[in-house]
């Protein structure tokens, strides 16, 4: 009786232990499927994808988390190209196109450079601005500077690249823009035929700001040659910069000045030095196409400053016959096609600078010919400065 009755008592307690720790073994399993500590016999079908990186060591998480990503990080490697345009003449002033780079030597800063690259003729873009004198001094000459750089803006852009381009500024008392950059001769052409005197003389402060308003922001100086071409007396009167400052804004937007003195002949013109040194200290070159001496019969002369008007004298002159006109309008167009000839002509020497730092100093160029007999023009230095 007492054993039946132990047995009856210890069985269900039997049963109802196994069945506590089948729940225990659900909810253990549960909890490690939740966890990841368990795989279910679907994901042990599906091979484990494979890790991102095979770590060589262990490192800390926090470090992990620091470390600069393999997908954002950028290397940037940077070799700056000084680009020197060199234009080379014989001692009759014509252009010599038969060099070689094995015949330049460039120093920078009284260092040799190695030449890594060379082009004859080169083809490097122009970007051209054109400026014109229509203060009331220069009202006799406007007609013939109109006549002469329209023909000088139909030579530059056609028969060439499409890249290029050439703007028009003017200047009396201030300057003004009349066309922005642009590669079309007849859109250029037009505003040209429009222009008109006006009063005062501020010849500086036009050239200043072309350099700093227009070639500055023209793009890459190393992709184009900036080039400034200047038709004046060189006489300023009301400017607010000076001819340094002039100087040093043009060598900041690497920009070489071309200059045409429009003074006629027989006038001693303090501006034409001015016109030279600007030029000179710019890597380009200035012309004096009216100093001709004038004729026997002072038709085919150019007359001095200020001698050009009604007086009868000037009348008897031959100032006004259709010849003295032409050979006027014929000079200053032979030097806007030189000044043309001379940039299609030039070499590119290009290097890079053995003092690569870009410390925003002021680099002098040299460009040494082994050639005889033989001058050269050449963009005279730079600012090493990071964009």
């Amino acid at each position: 009786m007492r054993a039946s009755l132990s047995t009856r008592i210890s069985e269900p307690d039997r049963g109802w232990g196994r069945h506590r720790a089948i729940i225990a073994a659900l909810a253990i399993a549960t909890l490690l499927v939740t966890a990841g500590g368990l795989r279910t016999p679907a994901q042990d079908a599906t091979p484990p994808a494979p890790p991102a990186a095979s770590p060589a060591t262990t490192e800390p998480a926090h470090q992990e988390e620091t470390a600069p990503s393999a997908t954002k990080s950028h290397i940037r490697v940077r070799v700056e190209v000084v680009n020197i345009p060199v234009t080379v003449l014989n001692k009759r002033g014509q252009m010599v196109i038969d060099l070689t780079k094995d015949d330049f030597e460039v120093y920078e800063d009284g260092v040799k450079q190695d030449i890594r690259y060379f082009n004859r003729e080169t083809q490097t873009p122009l970007h051209i601005g054109m400026i014109l004198d229509t203060s009331n001094s220069a009202r006799r000459q406007l007609e013939f500077e109109k006549d002469a750089a329209t023909e000088f803006a139909f030579t530059i852009l056609q028969g060439r690249s499409s890249k290029n381009q050439i703007f028009l500024q003017t200047f009396d008392s201030s300057s003004a823009i009349i066309q922005d950059f642009t590669h079309d001769p007849d859109l250029l052409n037009e505003k040209i035929l429009e222009l008109k005197a006006g009063g005062g003389k501020a010849l500086f402060d036009a050239i200043y700001s072309a350099c700093r308003d227009k070639m500055m922001k023209s793009g890459d100086p190393e992709e184009a040659r900036r080039v400034l071409v200047v038709i004046s007396d060189g006489i300023d009167v009301q400017s607010q910069h000076s001819l340094d400052e002039v100087i040093s804004m043009a060598r900041h937007a690497e920009t070489i000045i071309y200059t045409i003195g429009n003074a006629a002949y027989g006038y001693t013109n303090p501006g034409d030095d001015l016109l030279s040194e600007m030029s000179a200290e710019t890597g380009g070159a200035s012309f004096f196409p009216l100093r001709n001496q004038p004729g026997a019969d002072m038709e085919t002369g150019y007359l001095s400053h200020g001698q050009i008007g009604d007086t009868s004298q000037n009348k008897g002159l031959g100032a006004e016959t259709g010849r003295y006109s032409a050979e006027r309008g014929i000079q200053l167009a032979d030097a806007l096609d030189a000044i043309s000839r001379e940039l299609d002509e030039q070499y590119n020497i290009g290097y890079t600078p053995a003092r690569s730092a870009l410390d925003g100093t002021y680099r002098v160029v040299k460009v040494v010919s082994a050639r005889r007999g033989v001058s050269m023009r050449w963009k005279p230095g730079y600012f090493a400065a990071a964009e």
